[in-house]
This record gives C-alpha cells, structure tokens and sequence, in this order.
C-alpha cells in the first residue's frame, strides 16, 4: 500500500476535489515532514498561520495574496491529518486542535469579508451559514459511521464541547430520532 493510500482518512465517500486536487499537493508536503519528524499539530499551527494571514491581506484588499494563503492553509489542513495517519499519531487532542484551528480561521475570514465589504452582518450570516454546512457534513458522516458524539475533559475537548457539541446533539436527534 503506497503512504498515500496509508495516510487517507477512512470515509464513507470521498470528496472530489480533495482526493484529485488537495490531497496529492498536501502528501508532497506530508513526506518531507515525515522524514524530519515534524510533529502533526505543528502542521495545524502553519495551516492557521497561513489563513489568519490571508484575513489580514484580505481585509487589506490583497485578494492574490490571499487567494494564495487560503490555498497554502487549505493544503496545510489536509497535511496535518496525513501527516498524523501516516507516521501513527493521530491523537484527540490533534481532532480537536485542528477543528477549533479551523473555526478560528474561518471566523477571521468571515470577519475580513465584514470588513472589506463594510457588511458585517451579512459576513456574520455567511460564517454561520458555513459552519452549519460542515457540522452537518461532519455529524452525518459519523452518524453513517455510527460513532457516538463526545468529547474528553481536556481544555481542548471542553472547548469542543462547548463550540461543537450543542451541534452535535441536535443534528443526533434530527438525523437519528429515537
């Protein structure tokens, strides 16, 4: 089985653009990082970097630069989860550091639009409208999986929990009622 195969991350269904485009790119980042023995969350710390400064150049009006930052973040954010699954160390604490990276960085984002447009509110509905979208992609594919929701008494689980875990609980009724 090639590290490629090795580091995908066990899913009911792929997702095009990630497995033909993101991926490939992230795993050329992936290996080198493996041979030096970068530790995962470090990955998501460069991938959050990377979107925090495509804010900030967005909300300058330097849509190029960051177009190009949110790419080096997104391939970044497919590298981490790689990089974990490949050299064995996937962790909770990894789970909940990228997703709580990844609401960070979306807000910010969303924040930039806010800022660039003079339209907060309508920035604020699109992050909201976003998020939705991907606790409802993320619960139906652990619901399919038939994974419980939970998460641990860490700070970051406690974090999880309290960003995520109300998410979590009322798509659990709607999409499994009892």
């Amino acid at each position: 089985m090639s590290d490629l195969a090795r580091s995908r991350k066990a899913r009911l269904r792929q997702e095009r653009i990630c497995e033909t485009v993101f991926r490939p790119l992230a795993h050329l980042v992936v290996m080198p990082l493996a041979r030096l023995g970068v530790p995962p969350p470090a990955v998501v710390f460069a991938s959050t970097a990377c979107g925090l400064a495509a804010a900030v150049e967005l909300a300058r009006g330097h849509l190029i630069a960051a177009a190009l930052l949110v790419q080096a973040k997104t391939i970044l954010d497919n590298a981490d989860g790689q990089l974990a699954r490949l050299t064995g160390r996937v962790t909770v604490f990894g789970r909940y550091l990228d997703s709580e990276c990844d609401l960070l960085v979306n807000a910010a984002l969303f924040a930039a639009v806010g800022w660039r447009t003079d339209q907060p509110l309508l920035a604020a509905a699109g992050f909201v409208a976003l998020t939705a979208v991907l606790s409802i992609n993320f619960n139906v594919e652990r619901l399919a999986r038939g994974a419980e929701a939970g998460w641990d008494a860490s700070v970051l689980g406690r974090a999880y929990g309290l960003l995520y875990g109300w998410q979590d609980r009322q798509l659990e009724r709607v999409l499994r009622p009892e």
